[in-house]
């Protein structure tokens, strides 16, 4: 299980390093293929510039914490806190899933492995997470956390997508060339991130 340390480190890093690591919600597993870094501070996509409540979250939880929203009004949509120098949350975007496919199939209505965590909307339809999960301590059970990569994976990094601020930020991470990540971009490549360290 991925130590509270991990989370303790500011968004962008951390959100490349959670790629490759894998996800567990209870039977179910993936590899993490996709995220988002989102910066509390000076970050206009984040929900601290705009939500009071996004920024109590902030102060009242430790690192490691899951933020869970619904957006839209459509899709729940799961983040861990981090808290580092800087603060902030990253946006679990895509997983490839390893265990638990039968239920993972049966939640998203396809039998289409790629379809079934390529977005972080389908991602939480496909284990089930809901805004009964927002605040979840995910360094405390191992049913619900994270377990370190077990292989280093390239990392390719882009624009985050779905927002109108901060659209060029640098911030999205994904392995190149992996079908369950949710989007491809011609711009998106291996390449040196600002990291706001």
């Amino acid at each position: 299980m991925l130590p509270r340390s991990f989370f303790e480190r500011n968004p962008v890093p951390c959100a490349r390093d959670l790629i490759g690591c894998e996800f567990v919600w209870g039977e179910a597993r993936g590899i993490v293929v996709e995220t988002e870094a989102y910066d509390a501070e000076d970050d206009p996509a984040c929900h601290t510039f705009s939500r009071p409540s996004a920024r109590a979250f902030v102060a009242k939880h430790q690192a490691g914490a899951a933020y869970v929203y619904f957006n839209y009004g459509v899709h729940w949509m799961l983040n861990v806190l981090v808290k580092g120098n800087r603060q902030g949350f990253v946006l679990i975007r895509a997983l490839e899933p390893v265990a638990g496919l039968d239920a993972m199939m049966l939640a998203r209505g396809t039998n289409i492995p790629t379809q079934l965590c390529s977005g972080p909307g389908k991602l939480a339809r496909a284990l089930g997470v809901t805004g009964d999960d927002h605040g979840l301590d995910l360094c405390s059970d191992p049913q619900r956390c994270f377990l370190a990569a077990k292989a280093s994976l390239p990392v390719a990094v882009g624009p985050r997508i779905g927002i109108s601020r901060a659209m060029d930020f640098p911030w999205r991470f994904h392995v190149p060339a992996n079908r369950h990540v949710s989007h491809f971009r011609s711009q998106d490549r291996p390449r040196t991130c600002h990291d706001r360290s």
